[in-house]
This record gives structure tokens, sequence and C-alpha cells, in this order.
């Protein structure tokens, strides 16, 4: 068994501006399985998609108990390393959030700039410092956490579609500064939007791609994204297919 430091650097590695890390989004043991099996190097899980799964919403209204004892089940389902989506981390503190998270043994986690209880966005420095304290937190502890900053500017920002790619930019690399080892700017779809984060930010730069969505994985490393994960669409296409047509297809007098 490869064991968590050991994971969060294969990870890490796997970050490679053009030739992205393809991490399909898991909401249970048995979908981390699958995704191993089919030969993805690594687990990204969905805080929307696990929340459905335990009987919840998203936004941090599962308890984190419930959403780190998911986390720990996926992460020991697998070989590959596991990098968990944790929302704005549940109210925790940098040092409790560490302490609590390491022993899911995941390599990794996301980390939003959007106030769960408000749909704000968290004033920059504020959240530099929270993404910096989880860092130092797990150098003392010994832990290495491979950070995916997500920004959600492009959801939250008022204005003109500039002003919103300029928040990006201006966030990711405020958030590469305090420690973070990929930014996730949410809600961008346009190429040249992406291709100007990609310019624009000191780092690896992760896109969420959705199931219908006209770009593709190959377009992606075009552009020379690092890291491409789905977010809950992957969970809500399975279940739209279950619900639509394998349920009805079983109804008496079909």
């Amino acid at each position: 068994m490869t064991d968590t430091k050991d994971k969060a650097a294969i990870l890490r590695a796997l970050h490679v501006p053009g030739e992205p890390v393809v991490l399909p989004n898991a909401w249970d043991a048995a979908s981390a399985r699958a995704i191993e099996r089919a030969g993805f190097p690594g687990v990204a899980t969905s805080s929307a998609a696990v929340a459905a799964c335990l009987g919840w919403g998203d936004g941090e209204a599962a308890p984190v108990e419930q959403m780190l004892a998911a986390a720990a089940a996926i992460a020991r389902s697998v070989e590959a390393p596991v990098t968990v989506d944790f929302e704005r981390g549940y109210r925790l503190g940098p040092a409790e959030l560490v302490e609590r998270f390491a022993p899911t043994g995941a390599a990794g986690l996301n980390l939003e700039d959007s106030d769960p209880a408000t749909g704000e966005l968290v004033d920059v420095e504020r959240q530099a410092d929270f993404l910096a304290g989880v860092r130092a937190a797990g150098a003392a502890a010994g832990i290495d956490l491979v950070i995916n900053a997500r920004t959600d500017a492009f959801l939250r920002t008022l204005g003109t579609p500039a002003k919103q790619l300029a928040t990006s930019i201006e966030r990711g690399n405020r958030y590469r500064q305090a420690g973070a080892d990929c930014v996730y700017p949410l809600g961008v779809g346009e190429p040249s939007a992406i291709r100007s984060l990609v310019d624009g930010i000191d780092g690896p730069v992760n896109v969420a791609l959705g199931p219908q969505a006209p770009i593709t994985v190959e377009d992606l490393a075009d552009m020379g994204v690092a890291r491409i994960t789905f977010g809950p669409g992957l969970q809500r296409r399975v279940y739209g297919w279950f619900e639509n047509e394998v349920l009805p297809s079983l109804r008496p007098g079909r």
C-alpha cells in the first residue's frame, strides 16, 4: 500500500499543463473503484454528489462527520490517490481541519472561496490566510496535502465577463502564493477565457467539464489545462439513466 504522503506526491506530479490529469468525480466507494478499474490515475469526489448519497443538499448542509467518513471510505477503497471536495472546510479552522481530515487517507482537497452561508465571495486575503493556514498546519503535522484552490469569481462577481476573468486571475495567483498547488476557477467555459486563465495564473489550472459541454478533454489539453474534473455531473447522468430509463422499464404492463 502506498502511504498518503507518497500519494500526495503522485497526485501533485500529475498536474502537467497541456497533459492534464483527468479525475472523474466519485460519490461512493463503488464508483471510486469503477474509476480506478477504468485506468484513471486518481479519483476526485464531488461534495454535491456525496451529500446526495447521504441524504443532504450541497453547500455544507451535510454534517462534517458524515462527509469525512464518506471520504475515508472512498480513499480506503482504492489504491489511487483521492482528492476530496471539502467545500470551504465546514467551518473548521486550519489546524482542526488538517487534524480531522488526515485520517481519511485522502491525498488532497478542494477548498473554495464562497461562503456557503451567504453565497458570497470571501475576502481574498481572508481566503489566502485560510489556505496558508491549512498548508502550515499540514507541514507542522508532517502531512502533505495537494490543495486545489477553487475560486467562484465567475459565479459570484458582478460585472462584465472581463471583470470576472480578472478577478479569477487575481485570486488564483494570490492563492498560489498562499500555498495552493492548483487553481480551480469554477464556472468558466469560454475557450478564450480558459486560455487567459492558463496564461494569467502562475500554476496549474483545473477546469470542470460538463457531460454535455461542447469542449472536449483534448480541447482543454490544447489550451494548457493541467487538471480536468466533472463535479456532480457524472452522478447525475448515471442517476438520470436509472430514473428515466431503467425504472420505467420495470413497471408492470410494459
